[in-house]
């Protein structure tokens, strides 16, 4: 007899999804039902997984993405599973540990799973691995080593960024300012001597914020999805009252932007662009800091700079924006990262050699479309 019973939903709103989740640690936008309906859009569907004891409290949850496979999917029945940022839980609770991976794993089966990844959002460490201020942490490093020891495999796939720069946001503003390097300080103050005006947007900015995110993308060799795919996410998410479009402008002009999220105490930095111009007037740097400030208006604590490097080395794609964020001088952790559970292992090297090869055609067509867009 299981000590937690499983229930698995389709419907989040007949359960309080999000409310139920705000509760549990390390809980996270990627677990949301907004996230959720977003995914569903573009070819997902989720179903929603509660973990109850025997008086009827949740202690788990997660919510899992079921897509099938290219191909596969049509000749097999064949499907992919995902637990963005899950499952939640108490990670010190072995017990509990045990059934959710475990129950996991029967449900993937279920599903016809070829695999099933998770990248719960608990840190395994502090600092950058590989710098001599990295240090594990409990109860991250202890299930680093369970997951090993129980078959998943820490995956060739990072869907989202391993390690991040956390910044605790209950102190006050005076205190945050203080905290910081005196570079940082000193180039907000200059944005604002400078005439950069941060001001806060709404949906008639998405167009605008995208160009700019097309144009970096260019600039710094990144792939990003189309316009529809961005407005969509940034619109269904600031309707649903979690996103929060900001610009940075010199004399009415676009300099730089971000889409902020908000959701349970967290404040998220996913979308950042800049147009190129106006640089020496640092409106990143007072763009970041109004930002910092109006997510504490919100109620926020914490404040994701979403992304760091994989480890301590100057040569990293990420190494220049790391820096950049190093200088509100928040907390850098290191994830546990995404696993995978191999389920049906032939059907999985067969996905694992299409899957490098449909990407690298998309990434193709998406710079040339880019670019397309950018000379319209």
């Amino acid at each position: 007899m299981p000590e937690f019973i499983l229930e698995v939903h389709t419907d989040p709103v007949a359960i309080g999804w999000d409310d139920l989740v705000s509760k549990l640690p390390n809980t996270h936008i990627l677990q949301s039902s907004h996230w959720a309906a977003i995914k569903t859009g573009i070819g997902w569907r989720a179903e929603y997984l509660l973990w109850k004891d025997v008086n009827g409290a949740v202690r788990a949850a997660a919510m899992v993405l079921i897509k099938s496979i290219p191909i596969l999917g049509r000749l097999v029945g064949s499907s992919i599973l995902y637990a963005p940022r899950g499952p939640l839980l108490d990670w010190s609770e072995s017990g509990l540990i045990n059934q959710v991976l475990g129950d996991l794993l029967n449900y993937a089966r279920k599903k016809k799973g070829v695999f099933i990844k998770i990248d719960p959002d608990l840190q395994a460490g502090k600092g950058l691995p590989g710098s001599a201020d990295y240090q594990s942490v409990s109860p991250g490093s202890e299930v680093l080593h369970e997951l090993n020891r129980t078959g998943w495999q820490y995956s060739t796939s990072q869907v989202q960024f391993k390690n991040t720069v956390l910044l605790d946001i209950r102190l006050s503003e005076v205190e945050l300012l203080g905290r910081m390097k005196q570079k940082m300080r000193y180039n907000i103050a200059l944005a604002g001597r400078k005439g950069v005006v941060v001001r806060r947007g709404d949906e008639s900015d998405f167009p605008q914020l995208y160009r700019m995110y097309a144009a970096t993308a260019l600039r710094d060799g990144f792939a990003i999805r189309d316009e529809k795919y961005y407005t969509s996410v940034w619109s269904r998410l600031f309707r649903d009252g979690l996103a929060v479009p900001l610009l940075a402008e010199v004399e009415g002009e676009p300099a730089s932007g971000m889409v902020m999220f908000m959701y349970a105490a967290r404040a998220y930095y996913f979308y950042g662009m800049s147009s190129g111009e106006h640089r020496e007037k640092m409106p990143n740097h007072l763009l970041q800091w109004e930002a910092i400030r109006l997510a504490r208006k919100n109620g926020c604590t914490v404040y994701d700079f979403w992304g760091a490097p994989d480890s301590f080395d100057e040569n990293d794609t990420m190494w220049g924006v790391y820096r950049f964020k190093e200088g509100f001088n928040g907390q850098t952790v290191a994830g546990l990262g995404a696993w995978d559970y191999i389920l049906n292992p032939l059907l999985f090297v067969f996905y694992q050699r299409i899957t490098p090869a449909l990407l690298k055609v998309m990434r193709v067509i998406d710079r040339q479309r880019i670019a397309q867009e950018m000379n319209q």
